[in-house]
């Protein structure tokens, strides 16, 4: 009886939350990757995203993993500074997270079609919706107010 009663408490603690590995792993999608996305290591991201992660909308570096990755190191390259911050994570059970965050940086070469770099920084907000199934991330929504971004830099 106690066996049974202690099973049923356990699972009904973690029905409809995810582990605390799970938010351990969209924290650390912010904090060592899109941080300092120069710093990124392939090793570090396989770490944290299943070889078949799924992004929508497709990044600008192409198709699962490897445009991940390629779009990665491209804001490592152009905006050395980048900061992506969390405000707010919301825990919608199952292993999917909403994420608000402000990100912020100041590019160093062409960005989105602002060239030359104009040594101006930006600050803006994304919304994401991540999912994580066996400690990595499989799924990301991600959107992300790059318009704003460029009006920014490009702002008189």
């Amino acid at each position: 009886m106690k066996k049974t009663l202690l099973a049923a408490l356990a699972v009904a603690a973690f029905t409809g939350h995810a582990l605390a590995d799970d938010i351990d792993t969209v924290r650390a999608f912010y904090s060592d990757i899109l941080t300092d996305p120069a710093g990124t290591t392939s090793e570090r991201y396989y770490e944290l995203f299943s070889p078949d992660v799924v992004s929508i909308p497709t990044p600008p570096g192409g198709e699962g993993a490897q445009g991940m990755l390629n779009t990665i190191a491209f804001l490592g390259q152009v905006v050395p500074d980048l900061t992506w911050e969390p405000q707010e994570i919301i825990d919608l059970g199952d292993g999917r997270f909403v994420v608000r965050s402000l990100f912020r940086g100041t590019p160093v070469g062409p960005f989105f079609g602002v060239d030359p770099a104009t040594g101006k920084s930006f600050e803006a907000m994304s919304i994401d919706i991540v999912t994580v199934e066996d400690g990595r991330i499989t799924l990301t929504y991600h959107l992300e107010d790059w318009t704003g971004a460029i009006a920014q830099l490009t702002a008189e």
